[in-house]
C-alpha cells in the first residue's frame, strides 16, 4: 500500500451551531440537511426529517430517524436518539457529535464521535464508532474490537480509528474508513461474522451509491488536505471528481449520478463520473 502523510493541522470545525438548509430531489425523494457553520451533509432518503437546533447529526431512511446531540457539561456527551417502527430508544455516549448515518432499509444506524480533537485535520484526534441494530436494540458503542485484516495478515495497533459507516443493502456488509500509524484505509466489514479487511490506502469517509456499485470518498492530496474522488468497487478504478476544493465531509448521493456536499452555507452537487463543473443548488 501506498505510504501516506500523516493527519496533521489544524481546522476547528465540529460542534458549532449554525442555521440549516434543506435540499430536496432525487431518486425516491432524497433529502439532504446541511449543517451550514460547518459544511456537514445530514442526510435522508425515502421522506424528509426535520431539522431541529438540539440534533447536531441527523439521518433518516425507511421509517428510521436519528438524531445525535450534543449534551451540556463536562466531559463531552452526545445522545444517540433512535426512533424506528414508532418507539423511541436513547444511549448516553462520550464525545463530540462528528457522523451519523441509517442504512437504507433503516434497520442499522451507525455513528461516530471524536473522543479527542474535534477535527479529522487537527494532530493527535481519536474517534469512537458504534452501531446500533434497530431490530434487537444491540449496540454496539465500539467497533474498534473487530478482527482487522491488512495485506493478508492480522493487525493490531493502539492507535486504531474508525470513522465513515456506510452499509449496503444488506445490512450487514459494511465500508468504513480505518486509520492508524498516519495511514487511512478502506475496509470492507460484516456485522454478521464480526471481521473486517483493509481493501486499499487513503480513503476516508466513504458513501455507497444508491446502486450499491461505487462509494464517494475523500482523499487526501497535495495540495489538499481532500478532494473528492469516487471508488468503482468492481474494478477499483478511482475517478477524481471535478470539485477541487477540500471537503471535509461524508459525501452524499443524491440520485445514481451526482455527489452532494456542502461548503460553508452551500448546497453543491457534481456529476458522479468525473465531468463538471460543481453546481451550487439553489431553492
Amino acid at each position: 500500500m501506498d505510504d501516506l502523510g500523516s493527519v496533521d493541522g489544524v481546522d476547528r470545525v465540529a460542534d458549532r451551531a449554525g442555521r440549516r438548509l434543506g435540499w430536496r430531489g432525487g431518486v425516491a425523494a432524497a433529502v439532504v440537511l446541511i449543517l451550514a457553520a460547518t459544511g456537514y451533509v445530514l442526510y435522508a432518503r425515502g421522506h424528509a426529517v426535520g431539522a431541529s437546533d438540539a440534533c447536531h447529526r441527523r439521518s433518516a431512511a425507511a421509517s428510521t430517524s436519528a438524531c445525535l446531540r450534543a449534551l451540556p457539561g463536562l466531559p463531552p456527551m452526545v445522545e444517540l436518539v433512535v426512533t424506528a417502527a414508532g418507539r423511541e430508544t436513547r444511549h448516553e455516549i462520550p464525545g463530540i457529535p462528528s457522523r451519523l448515518q441509517v442504512s437504507p432499509s433503516g434497520r442499522m444506524v451507525s455513528f461516530t464521535v471524536f473522543v479527542s480533537g474535534d477535527s479529522y485535520n487537527t494532530a493527535g484526534f481519536s474517534t469512537r464508532t458504534g452501531i446500533f441494530d434497530t431490530s434487537n436494540d444491540e449496540l454496539r458503542k465500539s467497533i474498534e474490537d473487530i478482527p482487522l485484516t491488512v495485506g493478508g495478515q492480522r493487525y493490531f495497533a493502539p492507535d486504531l480509528n474508525f470513522w465513515g459507516v456506510t452499509f449496503t443493502a444488506d445490512d450487514s456488509t459494511f465500508y468504513a474508513t480505518a486509520a492508524s500509524r498516519g495511514r487511512t484505509h478502506l475496509i470492507r466489514a460484516d456485522y454478521r461474522t464480526w471481521e473486517a479487511e483493509a481493501l486499499r490506502d487513503n480513503v476516508e469517509c466513504p458513501s455507497l451509491s444508491p446502486d450499491g456499485t461505487r462509494l464517494a470518498f475523500k482523499k487526501r492530496v497535495e495540495p489538499g488536505p481532500w478532494r473528492l474522488h469516487v471508488l468503482d468497487l468492481a474494478t477499483m478504478a478511482e475517478t477524481p471528481l471535478a470539485e477541487t476544493r477540500s471537503v471535509d465531509d461524508q459525501a452524499v448521493w443524491p440520485d445514481a449520478d451526482t455527489v452532494g456536499y456542502g461548503l460553508a452555507d452551500e448546497r453543491w452537487t457534481v456529476p458522479a463520473d468525473g465531468s463538471g463543473p460543481p453546481q451550487v443548488t439553489r431553492g
